[in-house]
């Protein structure tokens, strides 16, 4: 499949703050890709620079294979959500609508199409300045669908929405990809990621560290570790590192064993009278395989604190 997104190379600098560093990567027609990384990585510059916002330094950004500038009527090619606030509050959302369409020679006719399509009909008249975030958040995706676009890009659009609007939202994106788009998603939501997305590009301080597949990013996390669920943790640690096992817990009733295999695990445990009830391979979150590629890329990371006030 051809990129319908391609980043190459760039560098953009914001007086001594290095925002982008080399940024490289691609988006594809038909999967939803993550774009991931800490506060400060450089998300949503290079979004930005996709869209001519900013200019970069060096390197180059390309949709459909031309710089965005040099696209014929834009919002048929790429339409993008940047800032849900970024809209006349006092229009109707329909008005608001009406206005990008007029702009780009589009229709009224699209404008109702995607006003139903996120759900909006019923209020498309109301004014946009009293929409909650979640509502602002769909007309934002409504505006970003006008042209019909081989690529969506959407920085946050889970942010607002209830947990009905992310379930719609989650299947929403991949309905997108279905249709063959190329949808390109930030958020620092890995849990609806997980759900949603097939390709993951994680950044940190202006690089890419990681341009993978969702599922192989799980799986390397995953490792060889096996997972133990057992009512008495503390015990369990201790008879697994006796027997030369790195132990952990993850949760109250759960810890990961790595250097040992299943069976020499069950046997360990049965000879230590520790009970338990279910010894399986480890399956990793994508928040963790995240955490993990990102630990020495965050920028403002704040102290743990030490006891709890009461």
């Amino acid at each position: 499949m051809e990129a319908t997104i391609e980043v190459s190379g760039l560098r953009k600098s914001f007086g001594r703050t290095v925002a982008l560093d080399g940024m490289t990567f691609s988006v594809r027609p038909g999967l939803v890709t993550g774009f991931v990384g800490p506060n400060g990585a450089g998300k949503s510059t290079t979004m930005r620079v996709i869209l001519g916002l900013n200019a970069a330094n060096e390197g180059t950004a390309l949709i459909s294979g031309k710089p965005y500038h040099r696209l014929r009527h834009p919002l048929s090619h790429v339409g993008s959500l940047l800032d849900a606030a970024a809209l006349h509050s006092s229009r109707s959302a329909r008005g608001h609508l009406l206005w990008l369409a007029h702009s780009q020679g589009m229709s009224a006719r699209r404008v109702d199409e995607v006003l139903e399509l996120v759900g909006l009909t019923s209020a498309a008249r109301r004014k946009a300045g009293g929409y909650s975030l979640g509502m602002r958040q769909r007309l934002g995706i409504a505006a970003a669908l006008l042209g019909d676009p081989a690529t969506v890009m959407l920085d946050e659009p889970f942010n607002g929405m209830d947990p009905e609007g992310i379930v719609w939202i989650r299947g929403f994106l991949r309905s997108l990809a279905a249709q063959g788009r190329a949808v390109l998603v930030s958020s620092h939501l890995m849990s609806e990621l997980e759900d949603t997305a097939d390709h993951l590009v994680a950044v940190g301080r202006g690089k890419v560290i990681a341009d993978s597949s969702v599922a192989d990013l799980i799986g390397a996390a995953s490792g060889s570790r096996v997972a133990v669920r057992t009512t008495a943790p503390q015990d369990t640690m201790r008879v697994l590192a006796v027997a030369g096992a790195t132990v952990a817990a993850i949760g109250r009733d759960t810890i990961t064993v790595s250097g040992l295999a299943p069976d020499r695990i069950v046997t360990v445990l049965n000879e230590g009278a520790v009970p338990f009830s279910e010894v399986s391979a480890h399956r990793a979150t994508l928040e963790e395989a995240y955490m993990e590629l990102t630990r020495n890329a965050v920028e403002f990371r704040a102290a743990m604190p030490t006891e709890v006030a009461r």
